[in-house]
């Protein structure tokens, strides 16, 4: 399960987890959202509905990340650190090393979608 984020005009792949969360943001796309910055590590943004949670502390978050905080904040972390926060992982961007540059320093929309062309996904909201 895949999907991909756009932040500007770099276009980044997601490898999903394969979980009740992840399917569950899933369903969710095409989402865009104004991620707003924290920490000078990580972009989290509120969803409006809340997402199945297996929340763990991982020690050590990675450089592409994605995670949900909660039950419907979404954190896309651009650095990699030790944490002792809990989290439940969506997924993880692949070749993350220019996601901090795309990021930038302020808040910034990320446009999340489906990465098959053979999925068209109906958002009915």
């Amino acid at each position: 399960m895949n999907l991909k984020i756009t932040i500007n005009s770099k276009v980044f792949k997601v490898n999903l987890k394969d979980s009740a969360t992840a399917k569950a943001f899933k369903e969710l796309l095409p989402l865009t959202l104004d991620m707003k910055e924290l920490n000078s590590n990580e972009k989290y943004a509120e969803l409006s509905e809340s997402l199945p949670v297996n929340a763990s502390i991982p020690g050590k978050i990675q450089n592409g990340d994605l995670m949900l905080y909660g039950s419907n904040v979404v954190v896309l972390f651009y650095k990699t650190f030790s944490t002792s926060y809990a989290y439940t992982k969506i997924g993880n961007v692949d070749h993350a090393d220019d996601l901090a540059d795309a990021l930038g320093s302020d808040n910034v929309l990320v446009k999340f979608e489906s990465d098959s062309p053979y999925e068209t996904v109906y958002n009915e909201k």
